[in-house]
């Protein structure tokens, strides 16, 4: 097991590491870098929902939220989840304006439920992280362990290739 986490942050630092020269080189050359479509995954050790106020809460996250394109770039790394909040910021292609489903996946009785929301209005306390959200398919229990939240940055499209706003481009670009 041990064996395993190193190889997975080892891959996870070089990733990193790899795609932060392939950006630098691409600014040095006065190209614009590709962009990618970004989802983003976060675990958690548990949850609990409050049906009456639409409130989920993610106990005991992971300070790390990952993240990771697709083809043809393949980029993959993490960032911490407090760096991840501002994505609901003001803005035209905030979060806030337009708010990402999520497939939030639970390990019960040795089997998988998954539910489909929006997400909404995160607040991080601590280790804790609250979503308020509308449930679009499946039915959320009120408490689970092991859960993890599969996010689709989806939104405004700006070119047929492109999904993701400019301003969150422009913060994942200053975060590498």
């Amino acid at each position: 097991m041990a064996t395993r986490r190193k190889f997975l942050a080892g891959a996870a630092v070089a990733t990193s590491a790899l795609a932060s020269t392939k950006w630098n080189r691409a600014r040095a050359a006065g190209e614009a870098p590709k962009m990618g479509e970004f989802l983003f995954v976060q675990t958690s050790k548990g949850m609990t929902f409050d049906k009456g106020s639409s409130k989920l809460t993610l106990t005991g996250i992971s300070p790390i939220t990952v993240y990771f394109t697709d083809r043809p770039e393949r980029i993959a790394g993490n960032m911490k989840t407090a760096a991840f909040i501002p994505f609901w910021s003001e803005g035209k292609d905030s979060f806030k304006s337009d708010p990402p489903n999520a497939d939030i996946s639970l390990l019960e009785n040795g089997g998988l439920t998954q539910i489909i929301a929006e997400l909404q209005e995160p607040v991080l306390n601590g280790d804790n992280l609250s979503y308020t959200i509308k449930v679009l398919k499946g039915e959320v229990p009120v408490k689970a362990n092991d859960v993890s939240v599969f996010i689709d940055i989806i939104g405004r499209p700006l070119t047929p290739m492109s999904f993701a706003g400019v301003g969150r481009r422009a913060y994942r670009r200053a975060y590498w």
